[in-house]
């Protein structure tokens, strides 16, 4: 016999705490089990000061011993030796005071050899602290019972798995019961469908919740504290076009192209693996999304390796039937302190470093960039409070100046819409118009700009009716166009302001302007038919297709500031240098293409009385920059409109 044991169960495998109820019968009657020479008749509480070992001097079943129901002592006996549950009588001290025939069959040893034995031992009761200290707390009496799980070693070699429980005998016995049932068949029952419920049947590789244990284990303090680097790596990777693959030649063919792949990735494991404590983890979270973890991980050179090999892997030809395919990956890999990662947030950032690493061009991995991710958690914050903060009332708009380049005097102003956010502070165009393209809420927020940059055209005309009215220019985005009746808001907007049609101008950039088709195209010429102004912004940078200039109903090009700033560079020593000869050719030939057609031209960036003055020279109609004015508020257009022209900058 050997009561050898290999080892604790893992906490997983306790069926319950140590410490379990403490209700216990102290009803009058015998028990059912009891062994000879215990007495089983109810009685007050132990003496902590009697002398242990009472049960085991008792030699034999009393003749006055009640029994239940006719039995007799002897039937109780015979009734203990036979039992298929392998049971012993402990004594306080722990030790075996008679043990039946199956207990000894279980350990692999004669039941008679076992009295006297140590308890603790013969069970591996003592392998964990809390388990040996519940088991004590039952000898004393303070416990009603305990219950755990053991693997233990038999004295043929085999293992077992058994369920071991120690519940006390009525009080005056001094003694407890041990019995102990063999689970072996059960637990290998329980680890088949424990291995079926954590893998993949597609790949046999661990599925998402074996990953996402495997991950949250390794996360939790006492798996990096007690030795390792204490850092913790992640490849995820997703095949690029997959789906295809299953649209084309079948799920049948997918399946068997995910297996194929999963061993590779096991293969790339296994090699990044040889030498080092642990090998990473393999796992298919779904569809065609692999994991490897990397558990006490040496640095990010060790997982871009990892990923190069796994791209290495995948890039050789797949032979599957007669069917040879081929494909890539993209690969988002992060790698940082266990310390304060959770395994959310780890798995957000390995999502995000994918979508990179796919919109990078797919084939490649993609290292997480904390800067690059909190501009996109940024974009993420703006777009998800763009509608409600027009609502808020959280935009405001500036107007720059338009300038004619002849006289300085101020021709129309540019409605600029700023982003007063309680969050980021203001926020320039740049920072959100595309988004608002992206979401639709570039309609609203356009409608607002048009509606308000209007109302403050008219209000400086009836404010200064005796100078000349200017004319309000209101960026428009081409979606504006397809997702909203932008003819009907324009004229619904300029009857409730008052503000005569050629006095708006609005302006759109050259790429939507020169591939309008179609409805965008309708409505512009319906709003040229209006009287309203349509100009073309940072013109001579999109498609630039001049045969457009005589079809669209254009009244205005305004010139990309790219031209302008090369008029006035500086030499090496800061000295001011001749104007780019080429940009001026440019802007010139522009000019008088413009004028040809009936068009006017606004440079846009006039930063310098130089670049003013090259650009009057070669006949452009108006400028606009900080030569001039910076966008300012409403009030300090009022007082350029008070004075001769408009004051240098």
């Amino acid at each position: 016999m050997s009561g050898t044991s290999e080892g604790p169960a893992p906490a997983a495998d306790l069926v319950r705490p140590a410490v379990t109820e403490r209700h216990i019968d102290t009803s009058p009657r015998m028990y059912a089990g009891a062994p000879p020479g215990v007495t089983l008749s109810p009685g007050s509480p132990p003496d902590p000061h009697a002398t242990a070992g009472t049960a085991a001097a008792t030699s034999g079943v009393p003749a006055d011993t009640p029994v239940p129901d006719g039995a007799s002592p002897r039937t109780l006996q015979a009734a203990f030796a036979t039992a298929p549950l392998a049971m012993a009588v402990v004594d306080r001290e722990g030790l075996v005071v008679t043990a039946n025939e199956a207990l000894g069959t279980l350990l692999g040893a004669g039941a008679d050899t076992l009295a006297g034995r140590i308890v603790a031992d013969l069970v591996d009761l003592t392998s964990d602290a809390r388990t040996w200290h519940a088991y004590r707390e039952v000898l004393r009496g303070r416990q009603a019972r305990l219950r755990c799980t053991r693997r233990l070693k038999h004295s043929d070699g085999h293992s077992l798995w058994v369920q071991v429980t120690v519940a006390p005998l009525p009080a005056q016995e001094r003694a407890v019961l041990l019995s102990v049932a063999d689970i072996s068949v059960r637990r290998e029952l329980q680890a088949r469908l424990r291995h079926l419920q954590m893998h993949d049947p597609v790949t046999r590789l661990p599925n998402r919740t074996l990953f996402f244990e495997r991950l949250s284990a390794a996360l939790e303090a006492e798996a990096y504290e007690e030795g390792g680097t204490g850092r913790i790596g992640l490849c995820y990777l997703d095949l690029d076009g997959f789906k295809a693959v299953n649209d084309t030649l079948g799920h049948r063919v997918g399946d068997r192209l995910l297996a194929a792949v999963a061993e590779r990735l096991t293969r790339c494991a296994d090699e990044a693996g040889y030498a080092r404590a642990a090998t990473p983890l393999v796992a298919r979270l779904g569809g065609d999304e692999f994991a490897l973890l990397v558990e006490d991980s040496t640095g990010t050179d060790q997982l871009a390796d990892l990923a190069e090999s796994v791209l290495k892997a995948l890039q050789a030809p797949f032979d599957l039937s007669g069917q040879r395919l081929s494909l890539s990956a993209s690969i988002g890999v992060v790698e940082r302190r266990a310390a304060g990662t959770s395994a959310t947030g780890l798995m957000q950032a390995a999502d995000t470093t994918l979508y990179w690493a796919k919109a990078d061009g797919k084939g490649r991995w993609t290292l997480f960039d904390p800067e690059r991710n909190a501009h996109r958690m940024t974009r993420q914050a703006l777009s998800s409070t763009l509608r409600a903060a027009v609502e808020r009332g959280e935009f405001a708009l500036e107007y720059q100046p338009l300038v004619g380049m002849e006289d300085g005097g101020v021709r129309g102003v540019e409605a600029l819409v700023r982003w007063n956010h309680p969050q980021f502070g203001t926020l320039t165009p740049n920072r959100f118009i595309g988004l608002a393209e992206e979401d639709g809420s570039i309609v609203q927020l356009g409608r607002w700009v048009l509606a308000t940059a209007c109302r403050q055209a008219r209000r400086w005309q009836l404010d200064h009716p005796d100078a000349p009215p200017i004319f309000v220019s209101v960026n428009v985005a081409v979606r504006q166009v397809w997702d909203s009746d932008l003819v009907a808001d324009v004229a619904e907007i300029l009857a409730e302001t008052g503000l005569a049609p050629h006095l708006l101008q609005l302006e759109l950039t050259e790429s939507a302007v020169m591939g309008s088709a179609g409805r965008p195209l309708q409505a512009l010429q319906a709003l040229s038919d209006m009287g309203v102004r349509i100009a073309i912004d940072d013109f001579g940078t999109g498609y630039s297709n001049l045969a457009y200039l005589s079809r669209l109903p254009v009244s205005v090009l305004k010139l990309d500031g790219s031209f302008v700033r090369g008029f006035q560079y500086e030499n090496p020593d800061g000295t001011s240098g001749h104007p780019n000869p080429a940009d001026e050719v440019i802007v010139e030939a522009l000019i008088q293409l413009a004028h040809r057609l009936g068009l006017t031209v606004t440079a846009e960036c006039v930063e310098t009385a130089s670049q003013a003055s090259r650009l009057r020279g070669i006949g452009c109609d108006t400028g606009q920059g900080w030569l001039y004015s910076r966008p300012v508020a409403p009030d300090r257009i009022s007082a350029l409109l008070t004075a001769s022209d408009c004051p240098r900058a």
